[in-house]
């Protein structure tokens, strides 16, 4: 069995990254729990915590395989220090927190004086 990973920018289907999640399984359309929002780094987004936000980014939620996992680590800068991958808070579909835990690519760059997107990214 895969780690369960939530996509919310350019690796989503239809988005210019998304061959790199090429033969993985698509579980479904996913939502983070209240808290979180999405900053432009520069034609991609970054997630962040947000205290103030009430209803959580949207994305999609993946199963990957290991080498698919560093695959994508070193694909997002991993390793680097631009991003790190780190647990991340999905609401069930009724709007409740899930229980299940996923993985998501945090930035690890300063997020000071970008662009604020809010709970969507959009290619």
């Amino acid at each position: 069995m895969g780690a369960l990973l939530f996509v919310y920018g350019t690796l989503k289907r239809g988005c210019r990254n998304h061959r790199h999640l090429a033969g993985q399984a698509f579980v479904g359309p996913a939502r983070t729990a209240p808290g979180f929002t999405l900053y432009d780094l520069g034609g991609y987004p970054g997630i962040a915590a947000d205290p103030a936000d009430a209803g959580g980014v949207a994305g999609e939620l993946w199963t990957v395989d290991a080498a698919a996992l560093a695959r994508l680590d070193a694909f997002e800068g991993v390793h680097e220090g631009l991003y790190r991958r780190a647990p991340i808070a999905l609401q069930a579909p009724s709007g409740e927190v899930a229980a299940a835990s996923a993985e998501a690519y945090f930035p690890a760059v300063s997020l000071v004086g970008r662009p604020h997107v809010g709970a969507e990214w959009k290619e």
